[in-house]
C-alpha cells in the first residue's frame, strides 16, 4: 500500500508538549524531478523540505514560510516554499562542482539561514541566523534558541525506500504556559523522539510510530492534513513580470531568439512569449 505525503499533529496529554510528524517522500520526489541535483544537493533539499513543512504547521494564520540557506560555497542558494495548506515547493541555485561526500558546510560554504513568515494578512517576519552548525538541524536549533521562542527540537530524516528517494521529520514543541519543571519532561520526549529510524518515519503507520516511540505516554492524535507539491508559477504572473521589463530589453531578446522563454526556477516549466503576444499583455495593461 503505498503511503502518500502527511503531516500528523499530536498532544501529550499529561504534559504541556505538543507534536508533529510528517512524511513527505511524493512532495520529495515530485520536488526534484524536474531538476538533475548532485545527491548532496538532493539530500539538503529534502531536509529542508521536512523542516519547511513541520515549520509551516506551526502557523496560527493562513500565510507562508520560506526557509532559504545562501552562501558563499558552490551551492549559493537552497530553498524551500510552504503555506499553511502544505504546498511545498522548492529549488536550489549552484555555481561549481559539489563533492559526492560534500557536507553542508562544504557546499554551502560562510552562509546564513533565512526564514520568512509571510501572512496573508499582517505584517511579515524575517528571522536570520548564521550557519554556524555542521547540519542543518544544528542550524534550526541555533535559530530557535536566537529567536527566543517557545523551545522547539525538529528531527529530519532523509534517505532511500524501495529505491526512491524518502524523507520524514517530527517536531516537538512545548506549549505556552507550560508550568514549571516541563523541562525536564521536555528534555525526556526529545531523547525519546531522537531515536526514530528514517525507515520507521518512511513506512510505519503514525499510529505504530507514536506507540513505539511513547508506549507509556497518553497520545492524543488529530486529524491529518495532506502535503504536496504545488508550483505557484502562472502564465500571467510571467506576464505581470513581462511589463516590468524596459522595452529595449524586450526587443534586444526578441531580436536574438524570437521569443521570451521564462522557465518557472521551481518546476521547471516554460511559458513562451513572442512578439504578438507581448504587445498583447502591454496593450491590456
Amino acid at each position: 500500500m503505498t503511503k502518500h505525503d502527511q503531516l500528523h499533529r499530536f498532544l501529550f496529554e499529561s504534559h504541556s508538549v505538543r507534536g508533529e510528524l510528517v512524511s513527505v517522500s511524493e512532495t520529495y520526489q515530485r520536488m526534484l524531478e524536474n531538476h538533475n541535483f548532485p545527491q548532496p544537493v538532493q539530500q539538503l533539499l529534502g531536509e529542508l523540505l521536512v523542516a519547511t513543512s513541520l515549520l509551516t504547521a506551526t502557523l496560527k494564520f493562513n500565510g507562508d514560510i520560506t526557509v532559504q540557506i545562501q552562501g558563499d560555497g558552490p551551492v549559493k542558494l537552497a530553498v524551500i516554499n510552504g503555506n499553511n495548506q502544505q504546498q511545498m515547493r522548492g529549488t536550489a541555485r549552484i555555481d561549481g562542482g559539489v563533492d559526492a561526500a560534500a557536507g553542508l558546510r562544504d557546499m554551502i560554504g560562510n552562509g546564513y539561514m533565512v526564514i520568512t513568515v509571510t501572512p496573508d494578512e499582517g505584517e511579515r517576519y524575517q528571522g536570520v541566523v548564521a550557519l554556524e552548525g555542521e547540519t542543518l538541524s544544528e542550524c534550526l536549533d541555533a535559530y530557535f534558541k536566537q529567536s527566543e521562542q517557545l523551545p522547539t527540537r525538529l528531527f529530519i530524516r532523509t534517505g532511500m525506500q524501495d529505491g526512491k528517494m524518502a524523507a520524514g521529520g517530527m517536531l516537538l514543541q512545548i506549549l505556552p504556559g507550560a508550568q514549571e519543571g516541563s523541562d525536564n519532561m521536555f528534555d525526556h520526549l526529545v531523547q525519546l523522539t531522537a531515536t526514530i529510524k528514517g525507515e520507521e518515519l518512511f513506512t510505519l503507520d503514525v499510529k505504530e510510530i507514536l506507540r513505539r516511540l511513547y508506549h507509556e505516554e497518553n497520545v492524543t492524535l488529530y486529524e491529518p492534513q495532506c502535503v504536496e507539491f504545488r508550483c505557484s508559477c502562472s502564465r500571467q504572473r510571467c506576464a505581470d513580470t513581462l511589463v516590468t521589463i524596459p522595452d529595449a530589453d524586450i526587443q534586444e531578446i526578441l531580436q536574438q531568439d524570437g521569443k521570451i522563454d521564462m522557465e518557472c526556477e521551481f518546476c521547471g516549466v516554460h511559458y513562451i512569449f513572442d512578439e504578438n503576444a507581448i504587445n498583447e499583455i502591454k496593450a491590456s495593461k
